[in-house]
């Protein structure tokens, strides 16, 4: 009678989990688990893989939100392709993905050594604030107090250079400098955040394997190739997957300062998308260099991890 009863109770919801069993304890705190990140799983549904199907398959369709879509199947990718606006935009993405990420672990990594110095308490917590305020700032903000202060005739930075007997620079209106000025920008915003991010991983290294290595004589450069940058490989990985992945699709800065200007020397791949979609209303082709955006981003990004397996190494 009372196995059957037991069964009885299995087989209900409320049974399989108020089993007083080792069994019933481990299903409620997996249970418990499963609601606790259903809001960030229905988030990532929604917000995420949602879109990027949509997207999918407005790319297959001519629409201009005023009339019905037309299929017209990969049209929009052979137009892409040959479209060379298209491919200078994917091309100025790249290069200042190689750029700006690039200084930017380099420039957070050698703030975060100098900061491992010796120093009082209140100016190292200085200079992190410091670093850090930029990134709290949005980048069309920025966007527009940079692009006063690196105005060519009235910019508060070529007249001190002006001072110095440099030239005035144009920042933002030659095609063989504005990209650099973007990257800058970039940088001047961003860097504070991977700075916090090495200074992270830098605390996580351990004593024991400094003070073993400064015993055995290592010291420099080969105490910073053999010893930091080994343990701190994690760190160097994250800060490169999240700053590729934010870098392809930088927007606001260059869109404020430039415009895209002059020409298409600044014009981003987002940029692009942005003007095929809200100034064109060519939704279909604006979803089409989604499209290969993302996919380009994901192929990044699994080669990054396919090759931390040679370089990455964990505690």
């Amino acid at each position: 009678m009372q196995t059957a009863v037991t069964a009885r109770k299995r087989t209900s919801l409320a049974g399989w989990l108020t089993e007083p069993t080792l069994a019933g304890m481990r299903r409620r705190k997996a249970l418990l688990g499963y609601l606790f990140v259903l809001p960030t799983i229905l988030g990532i549904l929604v917000f995420t893989a949602g879109p990027v199907l949509v997207s999918f398959g407005l790319s297959l369709y001519k629409w201009n939100v005023f009339r019905p879509p037309t299929f017209v199947g990969l049209e929009n990718y052979s137009r892409l392709v040959s479209d060379t606006r298209v491919l200078v935009s994917f091309a100025n993405s790249a290069r200042f993905v190689i750029l700006a990420i690039g200084l930017q672990i380099v420039f957070s990594l050698l703030l975060a050594l100098a900061l491992r110095q010796r120093m009082a308490t209140w100016m190292r917590y200085y200079f992190r604030t410091t670093f850090l305020l930029p990134f709290l700032l949005s980048g069309a903000a920025t966007g527009v107090v940079l692009s006063y202060l690196l105005h060519q005739e009235f910019g508060v930075v070529n007249y001190y250079l002006g001072l110095l007997g440099i030239p005035r620079i144009p920042w933002l209106t030659s095609s063989d400098v504005v990209l650099y000025t973007v990257v800058l920008a970039y940088l001047w915003q961003f860097v504070g955040f991977s700075l916090i991010t090495m200074l992270g991983g830098l605390s996580n290294i351990s004593s024991e394997v400094l003070d073993a290595a400064e015993v055995d004589g290592a010291s420099g450069w080969s105490w910073l190739w053999q010893i930091v940058l080994p343990m701190l490989s994690p760190t160097l990985l994250f800060s490169a997957v999240i700053g590729v992945i934010g870098g392809l699709q930088i927007f606001d800065q260059p869109y404020v300062m430039t415009r895209g200007g002059p020409g298409d020397a600044s014009r981003t791949a987002v940029m692009t998308l942005y003007e095929a979609a809200f100034k064109n209303q060519e939704i279909g082709y604006a979803s089409s260099i989604a499209v290969i955006l993302f996919v380009v981003i994901l192929a990044i990004t699994a080669f990054q991890f396919a090759m931390s397996k040679r370089w990455v190494f964990y505690q």
